[in-house]
């Protein structure tokens, strides 16, 4: 059921760089036909730091672990969302499913990946526990031998309660040259970090001395470049908004995105895109530092 690409094969029994990229960014994280070019974007980073790119996704009745460009174009809006729980159904029926951090996370287990790079993972979100909503991808990655390159927690989210549920997992969170977890669009203000590293090379030594020590999963959170710190205001608009129109569970991620993407004239997307980048390349040279110590 699980298809790896040949490159991405030949690379892992070499015992070289290999990162994972998920697809629900490509599907549902930007405008229709917009996602495609951050995925592709995301890959040319993870390459220029001499790793290799593994874009996970659900299609043709297959979870693919490598995906050409005309393979990627198949995700747009349409695709289902797919976390852990979701995989075996879309490939049975056959849907195009769109991974999440946690989807992918868990193909990665099977396929023996050690680097994930995103835009932000999910975790307990504001209200809890009304709605009752806390992302898989936390417990997804407790159990995975992994590193997550994020720009911390979506912000949509309650990052603090998200770092203590972290904590309660055994889940390291490192800060890549901060203190504290970014707030994705915003570099400072969040909880502070477990550890702060300075280089990919310091991560991969912390990661492996994890592992060895028989932990799973670490958060490698790495601010944004160009922090946005007005973005508060219109994210409590959009979830607002979200509450009144009845939107709720997977759906509200890719609402609030939209909401920002609108109201703040495309700053957020253009943010979003950039710190995509950013974390695919740290993932790169993350996943390359794991290879040499290896």
């Amino acid at each position: 059921m699980i298809r790896v690409a040949d490159e991405v094969r030949e690379a892992l029994a070499a015992g070289e760089g290999v990162v994972a990229l998920e697809t629900t960014l490509v599907a549902h994280g930007f405008p229709p036909g917009e996602g495609v070019a951050v995925g592709l974007e995301s890959e040319r980073q993870v390459r220029e730091a001499g790793a290799v790119p593994a874009t996970v996704g659900v299609i043709g009745g297959e979870v693919r672990v490598g995906l050409t460009e005309e393979e990627l174009d198949r995700f747009g809006a349409e695709a289902r969302k797919a976390g852990p729980r979701d995989l075996a159904a879309a490939a049975v029926q056959g849907a195009v499913g769109a991974t999440t951090v946690g989807g992918t996370l868990a193909v990665m287990r099977a396929a023996g990946i050690r680097v994930l790079a995103t835009g932000g993972i999910g975790g307990v979100h504001r209200g809890f526990p009304n709605p009752p909503d806390v992302s898989a991808d936390l417990a997804q990655l407790a159990r995975t031998p992994a590193v997550v390159v994020s720009a911390g927690a979506k912000s949509l989210l309650d990052v603090p309660a998200t770092a203590e549920l972290l904590e309660s997992l055994g889940v390291p969170v490192l800060g890549f040259r901060t203190d504290t977890l970014p707030l994705f669009y915003a570099a400072a203000g969040g909880p502070p970090v477990s550890a702060r590293v300075e280089s990919a090379e310091e991560a991969a030594r912390v990661a492996e001395a994890h592992w060895r020590l028989g932990g799973a999963g670490l958060l490698l959170g790495r601010p944004p470049d160009e922090p946005l710190d007005d973005v508060e205001p219109l994210l409590a608009d959009a979830l607002a908004a979200a509450a009144a129109g009845g939107v709720t569970g997977q759906a509200v991620t890719p609402y609030v995105l939209a909401h920002l993407h609108r109201e703040s004239a495309g700053r957020t997307e253009s943010a979003n895109k950039a710190l995509v980048a950013q974390n695919a390349r740290l993932a790169g040279d993350v996943a390359v530092a794991l290879a040499a110590t290896a």
